[in-house]
């Protein structure tokens, strides 16, 4: 009897190598595609933007972001995504306040005014990233050509491909795609070798962060003053600032049913994404042109010049880049939160170092990117990383891991920044 209750419980068998390897084609070929149509998006929403926000107001004589053109961008933004949410097929996809990074598999007649809608907004200056509408037109057009093309692979391996193929282009890495859908596989009970299961995602990831590499040597590093060892004042600063960003990230996700709610009563696309586009310039007009567009090349100009900015204008940023954020997520713009989360976290961080010298730079930026994250995302190990790689200093990592403690404790559990169809908050 002692034998047998010592004995392991027998574990799952692995999955065999001949299993695997005729995934790994299919997921290049997904990788390869999914960051070039991510690159072929974005380059072409920047040089829209070049047109509208450079060459148009210098050929009309407008200051380039005056408050008049940045509230005639933002509400013309508004009037041609409303145009195309409203006569595109399929009305550019699902209310974006409903969706997250796991994309539904939209009909590829919605995908076109998709596209369309989000360059718009990328180009215009609404403050939303790409990575949602992104991954749900990468997710259809792997599905849906993958079963033509590769009708004896199962349909649900090419969603699962396509959106750890776009993590891994968006952020030059396939770290984030194996961390998101670790995280996936750990809340689905999936049972077997871990490796087995993100086999053929972290090649899809692989593919499509060296894609995006190659073409376009992406950096998520903002070059700030180098961390060294971590003291006790860093841990205190750590944990504090972190426990700030979650709240105030928790105080849009309060807020967010409420706002959506409020530009749904205007019952049509050409009235809610008009006046959502209003209020996104009057914000730009409080906060400046740094709170504008997805907030990358921008928190990249915050984090240049870390000690020339007041405490006061960089509490400003971070209040009006958070509304703007609400805002635009729930008028109806097709984008992500991500990438303005980040700017808001290290704007807070920057007011925290601006506040209290003593705290450094890059601990203010990651803990209150890492803060704003969980509250924003609930992604626990996707956070983690990027708060490490926007200051790539590997003694950062431990305050992290202590900071996020605390911070979870505060967002697990409550609403999240996600709606149901009938308007009210996922839990």
């Amino acid at each position: 009897m002692a034998q047998d209750s010592t004995r392991q419980a027998p574990t799952a068998p692995t999955t065999p190598a001949r299993a695997l390897l005729p995934l790994i084609l299919p997921a290049l070929a997904v990788g390869v595609l999914a960051s070039l149509l991510l690159l072929l998006v974005s380059g072409a929403a920047e040089r829209l933007q070049d047109v509208l926000w450079g060459d148009l107001p210098d050929a009309l004589g407008v200051g380039r972001y005056s408050v008049l053109w940045m509230l005639v961008m933002l509400t013309s933004t508004g009037i041609l995504v409303g145009l195309v949410v409203w006569k595109a097929p399929g009305h550019a996809g699902p209310d974006p306040a409903t969706t997250g990074l796991d994309a539904p598999v939209l009909p590829p007649v919605v995908l076109p005014g998709l596209v369309v809608a989000t360059a718009l907004m990328l180009a215009g200056g609404p403050s939303l990233g790409p990575e949602n509408p992104i991954i749900a037109v990468n997710v259809a057009l792997a599905f849906w050509l993958g079963r033509r093309l590769v009708p004896r692979m199962p349909g649900p391996v090419w969603p699962v491909l396509a959106e750890a193929a776009t993590i891994g282009a968006l952020f030059g890495t396939p770290v984030a795609a194996a961390l998101l859908i670790s995280e996936a596989l750990a809340g689905r009970g999936t049972k077997g070798p871990l490796w087995d299961s993100v086999f053929a995602p972290l090649v899809a990831a692989a593919a499509g962060s060296m894609t995006t590499t190659l073409v376009a040597e992406p950096s998520f590093d903002l070059h700030l003053p180098p961390f060294g060892r971590p003291g006790w004042a860093d841990l205190l600063a750590a944990l504090v600032i972190a426990s700030v960003a979650a709240l105030l990230g928790m105080c849009a996700v309060r807020a967010f049913p409420y706002v959506h709610g409020a530009f749904t009563r205007l019952g049509h696309p050409m009235l809610a994404l008009p006046a959502g586009g209003l209020v996104l310039g009057l914000l730009a007009a409080l906060g400046g042109h740094l709170t504008l567009f997805k907030g990358l090349e921008e928190v990249g100009e915050l984090a240049a010049d870390p000690d020339g900015w007041s405490a006061g204008q960089l509490a400003t940023m971070t209040v009006v880049k958070l509304a703007a954020l609400l805002v635009a997520a729930s008028c109806g713009f097709r984008g992500g939160r991500i990438f303005p989360a980040v700017f808001i976290g290290s704007a807070l961080g920057l007011t925290a170092h601006a506040l209290v010298p003593g705290v450094h730079p890059a601990v203010g930026v990651a803990t209150g990117v890492l803060g704003l994250l969980l509250a924003i995302t609930r992604q626990g190990w996707v956070s983690l990383f990027v708060a490490a790689v926007l200051v790539s200093s590997p003694t950062i990592v431990a305050l992290l891991c202590i900071a996020s403690l605390p911070a979870w404790l505060l967002v697990t559990g409550r609403p999240q920044m996600q709606l149901r169809d009938d308007g009210t908050a996922v839990r």
